[in-house]
């Protein structure tokens, strides 16, 4: 068995999606230009990269194709390098270091190029050019296709989670994000795409004021607002796995070691409670407690998720996304996973701490989890 590190971590700005500064970017540029920083600040040699391995969590469009192959041809990689495509919807681009990680542990191969991209400007949830026909089975299951919001919404009655608590957890995430933007903690992830070099998502002025006159967006007898929810955003993520040896005699910046990994199912009903059970099954495998974990990286798809996740596994919520979440930064599905995996390990070092993890919830009701240790 060989241990895995993560050696390099760099994403684009996460921009609004529909009206923000990367509208007019393809994911595929978008990522490949996230890709050649990487490379460049790393300083690995193109050439010893085994696989590119990319998450989207909707490849259609502009983001079919086998994306994660086409990127290698604008990423000025060796010709050799090949590249894949990962779906897992949301945990996409986690799963796409997970894969990297498993290669690597049984000797196939010693550095990947591991990521995510989604323009949610440019390629539409839930668009698809051709008909889904729905089959008689699947038309007796339609908790499989409800909306994103409504498993939000199923969770906070679940836990009885007021708007009041979703709302304060909304505005802490944006206040973490602000403070990390104005301290410059972003600056030695961020690739600067054209002249987007900033997050566009961060609200720094806002109040439970003006949350409290938003619409519910979901149900109107609900509690879940679009302040509460994540928003639709465009960006791209890249993590360099290696093997630790070939990391530490090519000089490569290690940021943490992969201690274990996790992937699990739960109810498509309450689709946000699946960090639950892969923290719990990736904790068990690490041999670890929740206590003993020193930063938390819990991708923010809505407040009332994350709030019943932090409640349910007992984490000190001092420890959670410490730069700020998903509500104030954006969700793009495919890279989200790269994003708070690669930040969970900077975070890491950047601390001075011993175990970090990230976590995050996934469509059709799925968890997925990663340990990382300090090295």
């Amino acid at each position: 068995m060989y241990n895995s590190v993560i050696a390099g971590y760099s994403r684009s700005p996460f921009a609004m999606a529909n009206k923000g500064k990367l509208i007019e970017v393809k994911p595929v540029n978008l990522l490949a230009q996230v890709i050649k920083n990487l490379v460049s600040q790393s300083k690995i040699n193109p050439k010893e990269i085994e696989d590119v391995v990319i998450g989207c969590a909707f490849q259609v469009g502009e983001q079919c194709f086998n994306i994660g192959r086409l990127v290698t041809f604008l990423s000025d990689l060796d010709i050799r390098v090949p590249g894949m495509s990962v779906d897992r919807w949301c945990g996409s681009s986690m799963e796409a270091i997970h894969i990297a990680a498993g290669k690597i542990a049984m000797g196939s191969g010693r550095a990947f190029i591991c990521g995510g991209v989604e323009s949610m400007t440019r390629v539409k949830t839930g668009f698809d050019p051709l008909p889904y026909p729905y089959s008689n089975e699947e038309k007796q299951n339609p908790h499989l296709y409800l909306s994103m919001g409504i498993t939000a919404e199923n969770v906070a009655k679940k836990y009885n989670i007021s708007r009041t608590e979703q709302q304060q957890f909304s505005l802490e995430s944006h206040r973490k994000a602000n403070e990390a933007q104005q301290k410059g903690k972003f600056i030695n992830e961020i690739t600067k795409i054209g002249d987007c070099g900033t997050d566009e998502n961060i609200r720094p002025n806002g109040t439970m004021e003006k949350l409290d006159s938003l619409k519910l967006a979901f149900d109107q007898n609900g509690t879940v607002t679009a302040a509460t929810s994540s928003p639709l955003t465009d960006g791209a993520a890249a993590t360099l796995i290696c093997e630790e040896n070939f990391a530490k005699e090519n000089g490569l910046e290690i940021l943490g070691r992969i201690k274990s990994t996790a992937v699990e199912g739960c109810d498509p009903n309450y689709m946000g409670l699946g960090p639950i059970a892969a923290t719990r099954k990736a904790l068990e495998r690490a041999k670890l407690s929740i206590k003993e974990i020193d930063i938390v990286e819990l991708n923010e798809a809505f407040a009332s998720q994350s709030l019943a996740c932090i409640k349910d596994l007992d984490i000190d919520i001092k420890k959670i996304n410490l730069d700020g979440g998903a509500i104030a930064l954006g969700h793009p599905l495919g890279a989200t996973g790269a994003r708070i995996t690669g930040k969970a390990a900077q975070l890491l070092k950047r601390e001075n701490k011993k175990f970090a993890l990230s976590t995050q919830c996934i469509g059709l009701g799925m968890g997925i989890a990663t340990v990382i240790e300090a090295v």
